[in-house]
């Protein structure tokens, strides 16, 4: 059975543990099954099975689970900060019910996956995981200064990409080494690998938020109507004129409809040519870690999903 084959079938796996194992509550079901309804792509959770594909331990399955419900959760309270109306295509949690709801839900979640990393008794896992989580909430704190600041610097940028993303994506390769026993060197380069492949992912992400598509599952335009200064706004502000930067000012934090002369504005100020040339730095540099992986199935799928990551529409 090749990696690709058996990590499909590990997260059919994971999806059955995490869709089985809930409180019984009519309104704490009610919103969980809403919640895992939908099979999103579970990028975390694969990285983790595939840094820790040659081990036997059972265990990794759980540790995949932990993965996908930290990221899920959250998700959902990022739909709540955000207001977003829609996730994944539909409605979000806050949406159907109450930001309380989701909430609660997403404290829920979190609880869910510490229960499964004591089961699982690895404390160099849990440290791990337990840092990740903060890191995470250091980001979405950070990002609030990213509001309407068109003063923003890209380090800055950079650094809420890698908190909010690149945390938890490293995580899951790292504690997915780490239960397989693998060396330093080994939890080294799927540790950079992962964080960059993760930064990657939120730079395309913000990419997609200026795309005219409707694939992507979640209103677009959403970001420079919430006030974030995210890459392609940062890049098009850095390169206009007095007028020009008058005009984004006006765009950030709007209430009304983007329109098609709007996202010109930014193409034309180079907003979107240079997030694709940074996208492309970072897939470059998740290529680089991942071919010093020995392994040569493990170094496949890694360069696969950094391929993936950057070619995405959705």
């Amino acid at each position: 059975m090749n990696i690709n084959t058996k990590i499909s079938k590990e997260l059919q796996s994971v999806e059955a543990l995490i869709k089985r194992d809930f409180s019984k509550e009519n309104t704490i079901s009610g919103l969980y099954k809403y919640i895992f309804k939908s099979n999103g792509k579970k990028i975390r959770a694969r990285l983790c099975l595939t840094t820790s594909s040659k081990t036997k331990n059972k265990e990794k399955i759980k540790l995949a689970s932990v993965i996908e419900l930290l990221h899920t959760a959250t998700l959902i309270h990022d739909d709540v900060v955000d207001e977003s109306p829609t996730r994944r295509g539909i409605r979000s949690v806050n949406n159907v019910w109450t930001n309380a709801h989701g909430v609660l839900i997403g404290d829920y979640i979190y609880s869910k996956a510490f229960i499964y990393l004591v089961d699982i008794g690895n404390k160099k896992i849990l440290k791990e995981l337990a840092d990740t989580t903060n890191d995470i909430a250091q980001g979405e704190l950070v990002q609030l200064d990213a509001i309407n600041n068109v003063n923003i610097n890209l380090n800055k940028l950079k650094k809420i990409s890698y908190f909010k993303t690149g945390r938890l994506f490293e995580a899951a390769a790292k504690t997915g080494a780490i239960i397989a026993n693998e060396n330093k060197a080994f939890n080294y380069n799927v540790s950079e690998c992962a964080k960059n492949l993760g930064i990657l992912f939120q730079i395309i992400d913000d990419l997609l938020d200026y795309s005219d598509s409707k694939k992507i599952g979640k209103p677009v335009f959403q970001d420079i109507k919430e006030g974030k200064v995210t890459y392609p706004f940062f890049y098009a502000y850095k390169n206009a004129n007095t007028r020009e930067k008058k005009r984004l000012k006006e765009l950030l934090g709007t209430s009304r409809d983007l329109k098609s002369k709007d996202l010109e504005l930014i193409k034309s100020l180079e907003g979107i040519k240079k997030t694709k040339q940074l996208a492309n730095k970072y897939h470059i540099r998740a290529v680089e870690s991942a071919k010093k992986i020995k392994n040569l199935a493990i170094r496949k799928e890694m360069i696969e999903l950094a391929n993936t990551a950057l070619n995405r529409d959705k």
